[in-house]
């Protein structure tokens, strides 16, 4: 059980409600997480722009569910763990595909350097040395890249803590840590 409860759409004010019913039209379901942002509603507005903002990059929706595998590895996130390996699946990954996200690799040169570079800057706390950036440019990521892929290990961060101290019920197929 949840330590914080989402709220549910007919408790949520009309904005956050209407919110949370487009999410519901948009993927079919309104996943616990965006129901516990929704307690406030300016974090889930943010979280939502932020998320939406993110497509329009750089980072093909594998690339980004690579970054977001390997983050929630990183932090231990079973329920965004459970949520991207569904997500990713849809994003056309693989089976082996989401597995090596999760240990932070991949299998062409420029998706390894993007999931190395996310468990990097996680368990790096951000600090990366010149030697890390040097590989990172090798690989084909260039500074642009660098920023965007910090971007989505900060969206992934905050649903990784956001679940962590919410205790969020998974409502995807449940994988383990």
């Amino acid at each position: 059980m949840a330590r914080i409860a989402p709220i549910t759409v007919d408790a949520a004010p009309a904005a956050t409600a209407d919110t949370l019913r487009a999410v519901e039209k948009k993927i079919g379901m309104i996943p616990n997480l965006f129901s516990t942002f929704a307690l406030a509603p300016a974090a889930l507005n943010g979280y939502l722009a932020f998320s939406d903002a993110l497509t329009e990059g750089a980072l093909s929706a594998a690339q980004r569910e690579i970054v977001a595998l390997a983050v929630g590895q990183a932090n231990a996130c079973q329920y965004c763990l459970s949520a991207h390996t569904a997500i990713g699946k849809g994003a056309g990954l693989s089976d082996d595909a989401i597995k090596n996200a999760r240990a932070g690799n991949a299998e062409s040169p420029l998706d390894n350097a993007i999931a190395e570079l996310a468990v990097k800057i996680v368990k790096q706390r951000g600090v990366l040395s010149d030697a890390d950036m040097a590989a990172a440019s090798d690989a084909g990521v260039d500074n642009a890249l660098v920023i965007e892929i910090v971007a989505n290990v900060a969206l992934n961060t905050l649903t990784n803590y956001t679940n962590h101290i919410a205790d969020t019920d998974i409502d995807f197929p449940e994988v383990a840590v």
